[in-house]
Parts: C-alpha cells; structure tokens; sequence
C-alpha cells in the first residue's frame, strides 16, 4: 500500500492513497483525514486503506486525480519525534575523518542517534532553503521507517511489527556549521535544518524479497543538477538494522505513533558505485588526492533521490529539490 499526503490550508493536509504505479491518488477522509490519524487507528483502518489501494490498481475506485508530487507534503508533514541513525557506520568514520575527529570503537557495536527538529517536515518538490552558501549546504540520502506504539524495551526480535511505513529522506546538513556545533559538546542543532520526504510513504510489502531482516536490498540513486551522483545498496553494509535501530531507540523510553526513524546516510565500502552526501565524496576526495573537489550545494543547484524497484519502477516517488536563498520574513 502506498500512502500520501496532500497539501491544504491545514498543517497537516489531507490523507491519500495512491496506486502502485504512482498515476492516482484518492482522498479517504470518511477512513482517515490524515496520516496521522490513520497510525493513531491503524489497527482500525488498515482494511479500509487496503481496500482502496485495491480499487485504485485494478481501476475500480472513483473520485480520484492525477498523482502529481508537487501537490504533495511530506507524508507526515509533522511529527511527534523525528529521530535519526547512523547505521552505516562506514560513512561515520569517514566524515569524522573529515573534521579531524576520531571513531571511538564503541560505534560499531552501540548504534549512533540524535533527535531532529519534526515540527517542519518538507514535501518532496519543497526547496532547500538556506541562509548561505557559506554554511556548506548538503545532501544526505537516507531511507526511513514510521513506527506505531512501540514498547519501552522493545527487543530486535520483536521490533518487526512495530514498522507500517517506509519513506525516503533527504536529511540535509550544513557541513560548516556542524563541527563548531558538535564541540560545544551538546548535539546538532543549527547545522540540521528541515529534512524532506518522497512523494509517498508505503508499507514493507511494497519491497517484497527486498525487504529482509530489516534492511532494505535495493540501491538509493542520487542526482546532483540531472548527473547521477551515486547509487548505493541500502542493504549492503548496514552495520545496524532498523530493528536494531528501534531497539535501541526504546531503552529508556516508549515511542509514540507516527514516530519517524531514519537509517543514516547510505554508504558503502565499495566506492564505485558513489556516495550519498557530498561530505563523503570530498573526504574521499582528500584521502585520494590530498584535498577536495567536489563543492557543496549552490544556489539553483537540484537534488533528486529516488529508488526503483528491479523492474525500472519508482517505488517512493522522487524527492527533486533546488537549493534557494531562505526568504525574509
């Protein structure tokens, strides 16, 4: 089942479900008014949300229009809890090596996570709005799970069916900004600003044999300006799955519906098949030749992630993304 929501003069929009090849989308309002409120009631609703997705592949349902992503807000244009991973440990170390600081071992057996602003949560086609060029803007492809109620305590074994959704993200980070930030000892904060999210949010059997053990086995593309940026396999070297990731997420605490939680920047020791952040690629770059080429993110430049199935198919839809000047309020 594949999830979406459209954009209205409420904040968080109106619920829509949208056939699997990404051509319709119909509102439910009589099921759900929005996504939220359907992973507040999932055990309710789901049938019916089923159902519908059913009329809209075989061409029965009524009332719909046209899939268009730039009507769309982020499936959960906001959320209770946004929390973000570093699962693919590989990518940590290098761009630790990039800011001079070293991996403490503890890293790859204990998982990395820090808790993202959710209040502002941008659609696929939104711009990255910065303030400057100066604060090193860049891309971070990324894939995320949305959770139900999950448990104080909740074990890998029994993490599986706390996941109803999975997303795309472009987690974008201001790289010069960061390391300043991270010294003062107390976490991100100006260097994270909004993430976005693809078109669409859709259910683990959407991924079918690609979707094991709580990875998916499928490669993340990133565009930079329409070249291919790279195009790492998501299932390959995740050090920390997402049911590791929720395991550790609820140690000293319980996690509400519609929590959002995501794997990291994709990224893999085989190196040609290109990176997921610019960050990497510049620290690759140094390693290499002894300093970096490849600029951050510019005014107009445009980001596009997206994930296609072994047929050629989009799965989640794309996130396309230009960089823009914050507007002044």
């Amino acid at each position: 089942m594949k999830l979406a929501t459209l954009k209205t003069s409420q904040r968080d929009g109106r619920l829509v479900v949208v056939d699997r090849d990404l051509k319709m989308m119909l509102p439910v309002p009589v099921i759900a008014r929005t996504l939220q409120e359907a992973l507040d009631h999932w055990n309710e609703v789901e049938a019916a949300l089923i159902a519908v997705y059913r009329d809209l592949n075989s061409g029965t349902a009524t009332g719909t229009r046209g899939f268009d992503p730039h009507l769309l807000a982020a499936p959960l244009p906001r959320s209770y809890h946004w929390v973000d991973g570093s699962a693919y440990v590989n990518h940590v170390e290098l761009v630790r090596k990039a800011r001079g600081a070293e991996l403490p071992t503890s890293f790859w057996t204990d998982p990395l996570v820090y808790q993202g602003g959710s209040d502002d949560l941008l659609g696929p086609c939104d711009p990255i709005e910065a303030v400057s060029e100066a604060h090193g803007i860049d891309l971070e492809a990324e894939v995320a799970v949305i959770l139900n109620d999950v448990p104080l305590g909740t074990e890998v074994a029994n993490a599986a069916s706390h996941i109803k959704l999975l997303m795309l993200v472009n987690d974008v980070s201001l790289r010069n900004i960061i390391p300043n930030e991270l010294a003062k000892g107390f976490g991100f904060y100006q260097g994270k600003p909004a993430t976005a999210f693809s078109p669409v949010a859709v259910t683990p059997d959407e991924l079918g044999a690609a979707w094991v053990d709580g990875k998916v086995h499928l490669r993340l593309s990133s565009y930079l300006n329409g070249a291919l940026f790279g195009q790492p396999a998501c299932g390959v070297d995740m050090t920390f799955s997402f049911y590791d990731l929720i395991a550790h997420a609820t140690k000293t605490r319980r996690l509400g519906a519609g929590t959002i939680l995501g794997s990291g920047t994709v990224s893999n020791y085989d190196r040609s098949q290109g990176s997921a952040c610019i960050a990497e690629r510049r620290m690759l770059e140094t390693l290499a030749d002894g300093a970096p080429k490849t600029p951050f993110l510019k005014f107009g430049d445009r980001v596009r992630i997206e994930m296609r199935d072994p047929s050629g198919k989009s799965i989640f839809g794309a996130i396309d993304q230009q960089v823009k000047p914050a507007s002044a309020t």
